[in-house]
């Protein structure tokens, strides 16, 4: 019995022994004003971040990590104090990092691969948008405006990202990394609701397909991109029906859908208010920016006859129940999505639409058509 333990003991040391002397890269080089801080090598996994090893730096900040190097593109990051260096791995041996503590995650060399530089224009380019866009939440400018501002701002970023970055160079893995950018925590490129946006996943998924057909974040983006597919595709329909349940009044369709408590809740209900329908998903970067425009209309004229009827198109029922649970106003979600009757009916044609309705419960304005909603709206009130 002890000789069979023994051999299988012999077989893992083997095993191990083998897997140290696989191919390797490093990451070294020195973060300064950092003594007796602890530096983590980790990977940024398709399941999310994978601690791989630490280090406590020394008087000089110097590092060195040796790591098994991947069969295809994969990525990593350095992270000190909440702060992040991210950085690829594909045939690069070295990577080479210099930083400083009071600006680790900005004010950063790194050598070793084109990429990586390019990773840090793009890391940069995001912290420059997200800096404007909390500076535009804490302006004093209309809510209206101040959504349209946001809206140039992203726009704006993805097509400087779309034109130098993805389509320059879909099989890089810059080009990857720049997909999966966020802003206030959403993803700034959606395939699951942008036509637009499934294109740059489409043009990174197939020159990533084509270099390593078997690696997991090849298949992985091909299931984002078929999902995209199907969850904006526009259904056929010679005929649009509409249940005569929900023609309430001559010059309003009604809408029946539930709230987070399980309660229909109607437009119709609402008769003798001034109403805003949004249309809206929550999974969406602009998505916080715009509930805390309609906070602020909300707290202004709802005591005097505003309310909002917000109608969530979101996939993830738990994230819309999150997501919604302390917002002031009347809150229904759609399972249908995108293949709503009442997209159909409305012609929403993007995401935020919004739609005024009068005290009479007549549709007055839809939102291509309002140049300043908080004007309308005291019009309307």
């Amino acid at each position: 019995m002890k000789k069979v333990v023994y051999f299988l003991l012999a077989l893992v040391l083997v095993g191990l022994g083998a897997c140290d002397n696989g191919p390797k890269f490093k990451v070294q080089g020195e973060v300064t004003g950092a003594e007796d801080k602890t530096l983590y090598l980790e990977a940024s996994s398709l399941g999310g971040v994978v601690m791989l090893d630490s280090v406590k730096l020394g008087s000089n900040g110097s590092f060195s990590f040796a790591e098994a190097r991947p069969e295809s593109p994969e990525f990593y990051r350095l992270r000190m104090d909440g702060k992040v260096i991210n950085f690829a791995v594909d045939s690069t041996e070295t990577v080479g990092i210099k930083a400083e503590a009071a600006k680790f995650d900005t004010d950063y060399t790194i050598e070793g691969s084109e990429n990586n530089q390019k990773i840090k224009e793009l890391v940069l380019l995001q912290a420059e948008l997200q800096q404007k866009v909390d500076k535009l939440a804490q302006s004093n400018i209309p809510a209206g405006l101040a959504q349209k501002q946001l809206g140039s701002l992203v726009n704006d970023y993805k097509e400087k990202v779309k034109r130098g970055y993805i389509f320059a160079a879909p099989n890089q893995s810059y080009a990857y990394f720049a997909l999966f950018q966020t802003l206030n925590g959403y993803m700034i490129f959606d395939p699951m609701a942008s036509k637009d946006d499934i294109k740059c996943f489409q043009a990174v998924a197939t020159s990533l397909n084509n270099a390593y057909p078997h690696a997991d974040r090849s298949r992985n983006l091909y299931n984002m991109v078929i999902k995209g597919l199907k969850n904006t595709r526009q259904p056929q329909q010679e005929v649009m029906e509409i249940d005569p349940s929900i023609i309430k009044e001559a010059d309003i369709i009604d809408i029946q859908l539930k709230d987070l408590k399980g309660n229909v809740r109607t437009l119709t209900e609402l008769k003798g208010k001034v109403v805003l329908i949004d249309f809206t998903v929550y999974n969406n970067a602009m998505s916080a920016a715009h509930n805390l425009a309609l906070r602020e209309l909300y707290a202004k004229y709802q005591p005097k006859g505003l309310e909002i009827y917000q109608i969530s198109l979101d996939g993830d029922e738990h994230f819309w129940k999150t997501s919604a649970d302390n917002l002031p106003w009347v809150c229904v979600r759609d399972a249908a999505g995108p293949y709503s009757q009442y997209v159909s009916i409305y012609g929403v044609a993007g995401l935020p639409s919004v739609f005024l309705v009068g005290r009479d419960n007549v549709l007055k304005l839809r939102g291509e058509n309002i140049e300043d909603l908080e004007a309308e709206i005291r019009k309307l009130l």
